[in-house]
């Protein structure tokens, strides 16, 4: 009996939590999952397009110390970012314009277009970075 009140309840709270979802794995405890983030588009506002062959996803964790700037750079695949701690900006060089990204934020990383990040906060920049990538090349053309 206590089992289906617990169910009945989390089954509740989940339909009056529409931006939550909730389940139960296999032993009857809670797992909660909480959407970050649902985009189409870049931070530019291109269509995501993929790899067309051979795709390979690469995942790393990017620290960035406080003042610190990027260089000029850019991505022929999609690179998605998600701010762990600290405030990153990141400038498009070719049109000037800017967004400031803070911990929590999910970033959709232009493609193919000049870009530069700066860490503007006093703290470091953490960042969980997946790439997909056409298998054994890399994500990131440094502008000469």
């Amino acid at each position: 009996m206590r089992n289906i009140l617990a169910s009945m309840t989390l089954l509740l709270a989940a339909a009056l939590f529409a931006d939550t979802a909730q389940a139960l794995d296999s032993s009857g405890m809670p797992v909660v999952v909480t959407p970050l983030a649902s985009r189409t588009e870049t931070a530019s506002g291109q269509p995501i397009t993929l790899p067309q062959k051979n795709v390979q996803v690469l995942v790393s964790t990017y620290d960035i110390a406080a003042g610190a700037t990027l260089p000029v750079h850019k991505h022929p695949f999609p690179r998605y970012a998600y701010v762990q701690a600290g405030t990153l900006q990141v400038t498009n060089v070719e049109t000037g314009k800017s967004n400031t990204y803070k911990t929590g934020d999910f970033i959709v990383e232009m493609i193919g277009q000049w870009h530069q990040a700066i860490n503007v906060g006093t703290d470091p920049v953490k960042l969980l970075v997946i790439d997909q990538v056409e298998e054994g090349t890399k994500n990131t053309v440094l502008r000469q």
